[in-house]
């Protein structure tokens, strides 16, 4: 699997996370402010780094306030921008260097890949606590592991039975 490709499978993974988040959102009823907090950052953040990487102004800061509904329609925006984006990656467009500014307004330099890279992580990280938030609040968390994605099958779940 080359660097391109990898990529588009850290992204399809992330896409598959994020639905599964926001399924797990919507179906609580008592999920925390807090969760719905982190996963619109999750998005804005997402929607931030694609617009530097197409070096246009951010259509959302990195930490909005939004509605539900405003977070799903931000969620059918980023997938798609980022379909596009990376249908027309390649190898070499994974090396070339990105100059942009942070959102303290501080200038940085960083390669494609290492940019791609983070969102993935960025991602996969507020994910996770969006899922102890949502345990705390007695809500069922979504399956977003990566081996769940690959598999096709949620990865195990905590029981009250351990296997010796």
């Amino acid at each position: 699997m080359d660097g391109a490709e990898l990529i588009r499978r850290m992204w399809a993974h992330a896409e598959w996370a994020d639905a599964a988040l926001l399924d797990a959102l919507t179906r609580g009823s008592s999920v925390p402010a807090d969760a719905w907090r982190e996963y619109a950052h999750i998005l804005a953040a997402e929607a931030v780094w694609l617009a530097r990487l197409e070096q246009r102004p951010s259509p959302v800061h990195v930490w909005p306030t939004l509605t539900s509904i405003e977070v799903a329609e931000l969620r059918v925006s980023v997938v798609a921008g980022y379909d596009a984006y990376l249908a027309r990656l390649d190898a070499a467009s994974l090396l070339e260097s990105l100059t942009y500014r942070n959102s303290s307004g501080q200038e940085f330099t960083s390669v494609v890949h290492d940019v791609l890279v983070h969102v993935a992580l960025h991602g996969q990280y507020h994910r996770g606590k969006i899922n102890l938030l949502l345990r705390q609040g007695h809500c069922e968390p979504g399956p977003v592991d990566y081996i769940g994605f690959v598999r096709g099958v949620p990865a195990a779940v905590t029981s009250s039975t351990r296997v010796q």
